[in-house]
């Protein structure tokens, strides 16, 4: 049931995504963070003030165009910025899409939780979650918020049995190494939700949307991730326990 005059601000729309959650999927960007990631590719994003106002209905109508591709696992992805951050109209586009029958995915780094949050999980079908490192040190300097948020996060997750895929982005010097992906591992162990653990390598391509905003990319000096460094910590991720 959609609440009445709730609408939401839109980054982006990405018709038919693949790296988004299971299948293909109708992606959409919200606008506005909570957080400044060093690592952030969407800065364009940040300005929760900013982007297009849509009402849930418009969204999946719009989402609803493309069911024929979505196949038995696809349907629409709300990632960001950070969809909590307007919890209630994405708990009435998933409501809308639960009516008619398209699965949901929540893209988040789990860094709020409240009621409306909670509610908003109630009619999700599967969260893509970061966990954007395993140290709380790294999280505090390089995201902006404790190592506890996701993780919490990842309890309610757990308790109301909603199907999680963690993610991380490999970063140079910072999280590219064999304890780190130990730790994750170990995580992803813990919480029978987590069916998935996805490992991203970080990428540069985002320093031209800094300099068109006269900012400065702060991992600008690090390097992306070789194949051959993402291939040996996939390796270490699926390895089975000895």
């Amino acid at each position: 049931m959609s609440t009445k005059n709730v609408t939401g601000r839109v980054h982006s729309i990405q018709s038919l995504g693949t790296l988004d959650g299971p299948g293909v999927r109708f992606v959409v960007f919200l606008q506005g963070c909570n957080l400044r990631c060093k690592c952030c590719h969407n800065p364009d994003t940040w300005d929760g003030g900013a982007g297009t106002v849509f009402t849930p209905e418009e969204i999946v109508n719009r989402a609803a165009r493309y069911r024929e591709y979505f196949g038995k696992d696809g349907g629409i992805t709300l990632s960001g910025g950070e969809p909590l951050l307007q919890p209630e109209f994405a708990r009435d586009v998933f409501s809308l899409c639960r009516d008619r029958g398209i699965n949901t995915c929540l893209d988040t780094s789990g860094s709020i939780l409240n009621d409306r949050c909670v509610e908003l999980l109630d009619v999700t079908d599967r969260v893509l979650l970061d966990i954007k490192y395993t140290d709380d040190m790294l999280y505090t300097e390089n995201v902006g918020c404790p190592m506890a948020a996701p993780l919490d996060f990842l309890s309610v997750l757990d308790e109301k049995h909603i199907p999680v895929t963690l993610r991380q982005v490999i970063i140079p010097t910072l999280n590219d190494n064999e304890d780190n992906i130990l730790r994750l591992k170990a995580i992803a162990q813990k919480y029978s939700c987590v069916d998935k653990t996805e490992l991203l390598p970080f990428k540069k391509i985002c320093i031209a949307k800094y300099d068109n905003m006269g900012l400065d990319f702060p991992f600008a000096h690090l390097p992306e991730p070789s194949k051959e460094t993402m291939d040996s910590l996939n390796m270490i991720l699926s390895q089975e326990d000895k």
